[in-house]
């Protein structure tokens, strides 16, 4: 038996991510040039992240636009995967930018260069207050993978742009330039841990691997458990997108005539008790 739920989307999920871009870009533009202008790394650095998030946001609209797409001949399941490669790829690209961000603030360390405080510091505000409009649109779409990693990016924004604003407060009235590597690298590692566990979890839907929130064990063991089953074999979970746990199974039982009300039984525990609605189960006398 296979029950069939293609997963509706939210359209305005893909005009959040549009509007979002949008304002990024734009101000994207403005730190690199005050970056440039001031020689700030801290306001550079977050600046590409700006980039990246326009890069981030523009893929995640295409992506949600992908996964509204309705099954057909050959995606018979939908597009819906769109949105965990999205993912994954975003998680990808906030590791480079760390990395690349992380090695520049370093070589700040052994070569000081002059920061412009008063420029970066009024940049730094008007991109905190961008990156907070930016995050709250976001914030009001759907909870996918796809999702949480453009409003991961938006985060580092934020802390960059807090970053930003704390190292050109200190440049100004004390010129100590130190301060602006050192920032850089207490962001890095911040959104550092994040990043490696949304792309943990994008690379283990990729993977097909059971939900982290599930137990292949105790799911088996409840199957088990209903009546007139005698065993559960060729047991796999997996997620096809986010929102969306598939499960198949062999049900091993002694009479045919009780299967139709094993099944009944069966699909309503695994909805009830694990969420999962899309279930194929295959009866296999003893």
């Amino acid at each position: 038996m296979s029950s069939q739920h293609h997963r509706q989307y939210n359209p305005s999920s893909k005009n959040s991510f549009i509007f979002a871009l949008l304002l990024t870009v734009v101000f994207a533009v403005v730190e690199v040039l005050t970056g440039w202008f001031s020689g700030s790394l801290t306001m550079l650095g977050d600046a590409g992240h700006m980039v990246s998030d326009s890069v981030v946001l523009g893929l995640a609209a295409f992506a949600t636009w992908m996964a509204a797409r309705p099954p057909s001949k050959s995606h018979s399941y939908g597009m819906g995967r769109a949105e965990v490669l999205a993912a994954w790829f975003s998680s990808m690209l906030m590791l480079i930018v760390l990395i690349s961000l992380a090695i520049e603030a370093i070589d700040r360390f052994h070569k000081p260069e002059h920061v412009a405080g008063l420029p970066v510091m009024i940049v730094a505000v008007l991109g905190l207050l961008v990156n907070l409009v930016v995050a709250w649109i976001l914030s009001r779409g759907e909870k996918t993978l796809n999702s949480r990693a453009a409003v991961l990016h938006v985060i580092t924004d934020i802390l960059g742009s807090i970053a930003a604003l704390i190292s050109g407060t200190v440049i100004y009235f004390t010129g100590w330039t130190t301060i602006d590597p050192i920032l850089s690298l207490f962001i890095c590692v911040l959104i550092l841990f994040s990043a490696l566990r949304l792309l943990r979890e994008s690379f283990l839907v990729l993977m097909e691997g059971v939900p982290k929130h599930l137990s292949i064990g105790e799911v088996k063991k409840v199957i088990a458990n209903e009546k007139n089953v005698v065993d559960v074999t060729d047991l796999h979970i997996w997620t096809l997108t986010s929102g969306m746990v598939l499960l198949s199974a062999h049900i091993k039982i002694a009479d045919l005539e009780s299967w139709p009300q094993i099944l009944h039984n069966l699909t309503v525990i695994l909805d009830k008790k694990f969420d999962i609605q899309h279930v194929t189960l295959q009866p296999e006398l003893l």
